[in-house]
């Protein structure tokens, strides 16, 4: 298995976080109004760590309310479908119509779980009628989310369909309630059915920050963002990801990222390309805290 090589960014930000995160601010527990979640998507491109952010999240059945909200800057929207493989092509579509919108992703869940692999073939179907329709082109990220649970014979038959298709994978690794947070080692076996398929992935909710702790007011245990990064470094070097995901001191943490470099663990994200959030400025304090925002820093 092989890394493509990094994309170039600015200077003063370290490759390894280029894109890390996707802009989830409508979402919970953030539940920014859409209103103000458009500007300061807007707003924070002329901030220094601007690469730091990719694309703007919203619902498909959000989709009306933006067109108010754009105009002649473009918008990268990843859309979350919550009418299954049926939505693909009727949310693609919503894009295209709507001036100042570029289609960046499209995110949709599996939710038949007597029938991942047929559901699997569903989405697939109607993400090719989509792009026989020209709404789709091959640089859309699509992701597909899998069942929170430990992985099966039928989740790991669905995620080969996934992989045979180039699409990529989501796991979901947290939210408002504490059975949405999987175990290390059900993250851990997420990550090494991905990599075995070469199949990137992306998370989403419950990163908000770089190192594994216990939020003091949930008692919820979240993973960190540094942890899963490093954790799909280890697998990919034949490593243990859950010794990884596991791991709470920042040091040890910062240590074993400086071990492989910026640029590995850019590398890296070609198959952890990132995850949502409904915070940009947790992630961004994190890394500044832990010196590894930029190069220069370390």
């Amino acid at each position: 298995m092989s890394d493509s090589t990094a994309v170039p960014v600015p200077p003063n930000l370290s490759p390894a976080f280029t894109g890390l995160l996707d802009d989830a601010a409508i979402f919970p527990p953030g539940n920014s109004p859409l209103e103000d979640a458009v500007p300061a998507f807007f707003g924070r491109r002329t901030e220094p760590w601007a690469d730091l952010v990719g694309s703007f999240v919203v619902s498909d059945h959000k989709m009306p309310d933006l067109r108010p909200l754009v105009g002649a800057e473009e918008l990268p929207v990843s859309v979350v479908i919550g009418a299954g493989a049926g939505g693909i092509a009727p949310a693609a579509s919503a894009v295209d119509r709507l001036d100042g919108l570029r289609l960046a992703g499209l995110e949709v869940a599996l939710r038949d779980p007597s029938d991942l692999v047929g559901n699997a073939r569903r989405v697939i179907a109607g993400l090719d009628q989509a792009r026989d329709l020209g709404l789709v082109d091959d640089e859309v990220v699509v992701c597909v989310e899998l069942p929170q649970e430990a992985p099966g014979a039928g989740w790991l038959a669905a995620a080969d369909e996934i992989a045979a298709a180039d699409l990529h994978l989501k796991f979901r690794t947290g939210g408002v309630e504490a059975h949405l947070f999987p175990s290390p080692d059900v993250l851990g076996a997420w990550i090494t059915a991905a990599l075995d398929r070469e199949c990137a992935f992306k998370c989403t909710a419950g990163l908000h920050n770089a190192v594994r702790h216990t939020d003091p007011e949930t008692g919820f245990a979240h993973h960190g963002f540094l942890n899963v990064l490093l954790a799909t470094r280890a697998s990919l070097d034949g490593d243990d990801p859950v010794a990884v995901l596991t791991e709470d001191d920042p040091a040890a943490l910062t240590a074993r990222f400086h071990e492989h470099g910026h640029d590995t663990m850019a590398r890296t994200r070609r198959w952890f390309t990132g995850f949502g959030s409904c915070s940009v400025v947790e992630p961004l304090d994190d890394l500044h805290a832990l010196g590894l925002l930029t190069k220069e820093s370390a």
